[in-house]
């Protein structure tokens, strides 16, 4: 009896699906080589003697690699989660690792467009991470989709402040040995889980105790936040002896590893779990099943109709011809050829797009101000970030839990606010960066909890991963118009004033895109001037990517109203 109550004891650690979720927030901890790319830049450009134009090249490359996931939702409905992680892993060790073996000395150098494929193959295999987690954790847990993307999300938002920890920790002697830690770390971390993450049996089902679950969860991401705060300050700031920095990572892995204890807490299975959920809960179970057995679906593509005409001849005419409803499950073409969908991914474009935008150039901001130590800004935004993703979600589930108003509310307001973040940056007042960079990082991080989950409730799960992947396509593309185009031809064009009015060598001749290097050290900008007219135009898109999200709640609130509004009653 001994012996079997240990298996079975040891069957429901492995099928627990709070198990998944603790694995998946670990090996999103680990995928941050993208978020590092400014603490490797150095190194890459010291060794194979690149100019800035070589470099930014690679840094598009990243972007798009950290982007374009279109395989890795292939994948994702093709194979197994744990292939899918193993192909993740795969492509970051042969990315990474032959980058490093060509940073320090041990492989010819390749060509610039081969450095890129390789920066661009490297940083894929994150979004191979990101897919596999993300969709086997939201179908693990479908009646708190907010929480567990913006959770998830956070995590791999932190997870550049996380490896940077560990790396100093571990003292390298060489800087290229950073890379060698980004190639070998998340793959094999991703390895080690791999067969951890997916869908367990009995995974729909919610249990009363999940408030208390994430209750936890979230207390020890506030509590992860605020320590890496606190020694990343105390780092920078002060002198620490090298073996109290070892103490400190040995303390940031155990409060990394406290959500495990969720995992050896007894969960009802079976048929009889449903009575244990609360009234409500079991009405909109209740509900949920007698609604798909009508087809009762709703459209925010034609009309409101009324009540009585859902059930209608005509009306069911019009929705067979039309196809899935938005509430139902889409095809990734089929989501394509909607109207909100392409409301959500201008929105998302013109707000993350702006904000990621002042991530990457967050050094030469600070710079631009008279700030010495640009790392600090790089790193607390990134914790900004997180509790972004992870606040993000945990409003916006409590506004269509509670409320029964469309998800798309949080994604405004985030949008207002970090307009005002910008404004901040422009103006360059004392003390506007820290606030510039608590407002933007903030709100860019809720994008990545709120749009995901609204996705998956308009076009629901079963092409979850490809149209996760599709999203992600705003980055690289808000980056282009921003960053490439707007705020450094505003830069350069400015530093250009700057250097003929100090009777410099001007740096640029030519076009400002088609040549942004030169034989010198090229001139810095200096002053509010620099970032003031992008950063206002960024504000001012991003009170125009509010405007759509508006939109877009006028037209889903029938839908929400319908997947939610019932189980309050």
């Amino acid at each position: 009896m001994g012996r079997l109550n240990l298996k079975e004891r040891f069957e429901g650690f492995v099928n627990n699906r709070w198990l998944v979720l603790v694995a998946a927030m670990w090996i999103q901890s680990c995928t941050g080589p993208s978020f590092l790319f400014g603490s490797i830049s150095p190194v890459i450009k010291s060794s194979l003697s690149y100019n800035q134009r070589q470099l930014s090249k690679l840094g598009v490359a990243k972007d798009l690699g950290g982007s374009v996931g279109f395989l890795a939702g292939i994948s994702s409905e093709k194979l197994p989660f744990w292939g899918v992680l193993f192909l993740g892993a795969f492509h970051n060790l042969v990315g990474y690792g032959w980058l490093w073996l060509i940073v320090s000395g041990k492989a010819p150098v390749l060509p610039l467009w081969a450095m890129c494929a390789l920066i661009f193959v490297g940083t894929n295999g994150q979004t191979y991470f990101n897919t596999a987690v993300l969709v086997s954790c939201v179908q693990n847990f479908p009646k708190s989709r907010g929480p567990v993307v913006g959770i998830l999300k956070g995590f791999s938002a932190l997870s550049g402040a996380v490896l940077t920890q560990i790396y100093t920790a571990i003292n390298f002697p060489d800087q290229a040995s950073l890379i060698l830690m980004l190639a070998l770390g998340p793959s094999m971390v991703a390895v080690a889980f791999m067969f951890i993450i997916r869908p367990v049996e009995d995974h729909k089902q919610a249990r009363p105790s999940d408030g208390f679950s994430f209750a936890l969860i979230y207390s020890v991401c506030l509590l992860l936040a605020a320590y890496l705060m606190g020694i990343i300050l105390l780092e920078d700031l002060g002198t620490v002896s090298h073996n109290l920095v070892t103490v400190f990572t040995v303390i940031l892995f155990v409060i990394i590893f406290i959500p495990v204890l969720l995992c050896f807490r007894e969960e009802p299975s079976g048929p009889d779990q449903e009575v244990l959920l609360p009234k409500t809960e079991q009405r909109e179970a209740g509900n949920s099943d007698r609604n798909a057995a009508e087809h009762e679906v709703v459209c925010s593509e034609v009309e409101e109709v009324k009540p009585e005409e859902v059930d209608s001849p005509m009306a069911v005419s019009v929705k067979r011809r039309r196809g899935p409803q938005i509430g139902e499950d889409f095809t990734l073409m089929q989501t394509l050829i909607t109207t909100d969908f392409w409301i959500i991914m201008l929105s998302l474009l013109l707000g993350a797009g702006s904000g990621l935008t002042v991530i990457d150039n967050l050094g030469q901001m600070s710079q631009s101000l008279g700030y010495d130590n640009t790392h600090i800004f790089v790193s607390v935004i990134s914790i900004w970030n997180f509790l972004g993703r992870v606040g993000g979600g945990s409003v916006s589930e409590i506004i269509v839990r509670d409320h029964a108003y469309p998800r798309p509310i949080a994604i405004a307001v985030a949008q207002l606010v970090m307009a005002v973040g910008h404004v901040f940056f422009a103006m360059g007042w004392p003390g506007a960066m820290y606030i510039g960079t608590l407002l933007v990082g903030l709100c860019y991080g809720s994008h990545w909890a709120i749009v995901p989950a609204t996705a998956s409730e308009l076009f629901g799960l079963k092409k979850f991963g490809a149209l996760y992947n599709f999203l992600n396509l705003a980055n690289p593309a808000g980056t282009l118009i921003f960053s490439s185009v707007i705020a450094s031809s505003i830069y350069d064009r400015e530093a250009e004033k700057q250097a003929h009015q100090h009777h410099m060598q001007p740096w640029i001749s030519g076009s400002i895109l088609s040549g942004m290097f030169g034989a010198d050290e090229p001139p810095k900008c200096e002053g509010s001037i620099c970032f003031f007219l992008s950063s206002m135009i960024m504000s001012g898109f991003c009170i125009v990517a509010a405007g759509l999200s508006m939109i877009l709640v006028y037209r889903t609130k029938t839908v929400y109203a319908h997947l939610y509004g019932k189980s309050r009653t």
